[in-house]
């Protein structure tokens, strides 16, 4: 920012002189107080607007073609972010709060984006009536407090040995998606590998979903998906020569590569006899045959390895009988270690019998047009598979994006361990509570939280838009019940067209995601709100730094 030297006027003398002064560089563009909140509420009302389309089990798919002309198709609302190629930073920010949300959660995102969109919408009529918007955004906060708080008044603790309900939040985290025939099926899938991967840490139950392998292979249906109590390698078996089916494997893992290593420096190693190359041949072979006979003493039947295997050492581990498999990524060994009970080795010469992880099978299988290699029934393992099919790639993508869900919101309610009614019901509960709360708190922070409360009440009115039903007559009647004992899980059933305990049909939530979103939400409207000032460097600068830099980095490489 170039500020005037002493030899320039003040602005003052500036402005009595009608000498302009320069504060910006040339080109920057500057929007200032009612202008610039107002650009940026309407860039993020219309990534909200996106979305709103896509939320709930009778919501629209959106379908995203990429630079390269890829195709997804999906109503994701962590995937429809990702992939947009959004330009306004206050759009940007945000996708990066609904990112957050995904990362902490896994579900959610459609319901925070929408919510950030509507509290931004009501502030707007607030701006509107001259409310600043400090007292907005304390008024928000205060709301969300109360929100929060009545959220877990609500929730409903549960028993995680209850598999049943496990389902249904499983199932409910399905619904909306593409592959809502086979919601059973994968939602029973998605509770045991939940429930499978289960640790106990200071006196908590923690579920890490990043133990559940997903592999995904198109050319069959979504009901042939199942789940593997182990790991699937995305590998095939090394040699011809060796078994292709191990029973009671003893499996060793192995960080270490079955060939001879070259040395850091070239060496030059002159010979003079040709029996001194069958020697040098001959020693090299002995190395080899030595590593795989201590491999074959401990009484390992399957070898997996992170690193190469020479040709050499391969036909001795063919001719002892040892199904191998080579250059396994490092996550998949710790999965391995995790699932068989087995010990990753660095060094050949450390391995003995109590590393050796166990499997009642290690089997080449061939799915589709390729070869797998499946690693199953593990004794109690601590990472699990899931081989995910359908008919389509794209089916086969959002069938995985929906297991993801699914096994976020199974893993959440199983550490979190409450749970509460979706359909909208906990919306309509909420925006009555705060509505009382509201006089309570007085002056022009009540607008502020009743503002909040109408834009908890978008969630219930686009679900029933996206259904097809007249969104007023579902609030008005959804409102009247409310007001009732004993009436907070009534939301919509967007089948019937009519309000119901859907707590009763099974539409359940974690009450974590809930809380979770609706932070996230207030969060990005606060952050929005404060700003009253955007300052944009000129793009014409911008491209001349780029330029600068690739021709500085160009004269670096060539140095």
């Amino acid at each position: 920012m170039a500020m005037p030297t002493p030899s320039q006027p003040t602005s003052s003398q500036g402005a009595s002189l009608g000498i302009p002064v320069l504060i910006l560089k040339e080109g920057t563009q500057r929007t200032v107080g009612r202008d610039a909140l107002r650009i940026n509420i309407m860039a993020v009302r219309a990534i909200s607007e996106t979305l709103r389309t896509t939320l709930g089990p009778r919501g629209m798919d959106k379908m995203l073609v990429d630079t390269l002309g890829d195709v997804t198709i999906t109503n994701d609302g962590a995937t429809i972010l990702d992939k947009i190629d959004v330009q306004h930073p206050s759009a940007k920010m945000l996708v990066q709060i609904a990112k957050a949300q995904d990362d902490e959660v896994g579900d959610g995102t459609k319901t925070c984006v929408i919510l950030a969109g509507e509290l931004l919408k009501e502030a707007e009529e607030l701006l509107s009536k001259n409310i600043h918007p400090t007292i907005i955004v304390t008024g928000y906060k205060k709301a969300l407090a109360e929100a929060i708080k009545y959220i877990y008044e609500m929730a409903t603790p549960i028993d995680i040995d209850d598999e049943e309900i496990l389902k249904n939040i499983a199932k409910t985290a399905l619904t909306s998606k593409a592959v809502h025939g086979a919601r059973e099926h994968l939602a029973e899938i998605a509770v045991k590998a939940a429930k499978q991967i289960v640790e106990e840490r200071d006196g908590k139950k923690y579920v890490d979903i990043d133990n559940i392998q997903v592999i995904k292979k198109h050319g069959a249906s979504i009901l042939d998906t199942k789940l593997v109590y182990g790991v699937i390698l995305d590998k095939e078996v090394l040699h011809p020569a060796m078994p292709k089916r191990v029973e009671n494997a003893k499996i060793a893992l192995l960080d270490a590569p079955l060939e001879i290593e070259k040395t850091e420096i070239d060496a030059e190693i002159r010979l003079t006899d040709p029996s001194q190359i069958r020697a040098f041949l001959e020693e090299e072979e002995k190395i080899l045959k030595e590593m795989v006979e201590k491999i074959s003493s401990v009484g390992a039947n399957v070898v997996i390895c992170q690193k190469g295997i020479d040709d050499v050492a391969q036909h001795f581990l063919a001719k002892k009988g040892i199904l191998t498999v080579r250059r396994v990524k490092r996550s998949d060994m710790e999965k391995l270690a995790r699932a068989t009970g087995g010990r990753i080795v660095s060094d050949i010469d450390d391995l003995s019998p109590e590393d050796l992880g166990e499997a009642e099978l290690v089997e080449e299988r061939k799915i589709g047009d390729e070869k797998l290699v499946f690693v199953e029934g593990c004794k109690n393992p601590r990472s699990v598979s899931i081989l995910v099919r359908a008919g389509l790639e794209r089916m086969v993508d959002e069938a995985e994006r929906a297991l993801r869900d699914a096994l976020s919101a199974v893993a959440d309610v199983i550490m979190d361990g409450n749970i509460i009614a979706g359909g909208g019901a906990v919306e309509v509960e909420l925006a009555k509570r705060l509505r009382e709360y509201a006089p309570r708190v007085g002056g022009k922070e009540q607008l502020a939280i009743e503002a909040f409360a109408n834009a908890l009440e978008a969630i219930p009115r686009t679900l029933a838009e996206n259904a097809g039903l007249d969104p007023i007559d579902i609030l008005v009647e959804l409102r009247a019940i409310h007001e009732k004992e004993d009436s907070k899980y009534y939301g919509i059933n967007v089948f019937t067209g009519k309000a119901e305990d859907v707590m009763k049909l099974g539409v359940i939530e974690p009450a974590s995601v809930k809380s979770n979103a609706i932070k996230a939400a207030t969060e990005a409207a606060c952050l929005i709100l404060r700003i009253d000032d955007i300052i944009a460097a000129s793009r014409l600068e911008k491209e001349e730094e780029e330029k600068e830099k690739e021709k500085k980095f160009g004269e670096e490489e060539e140095e």
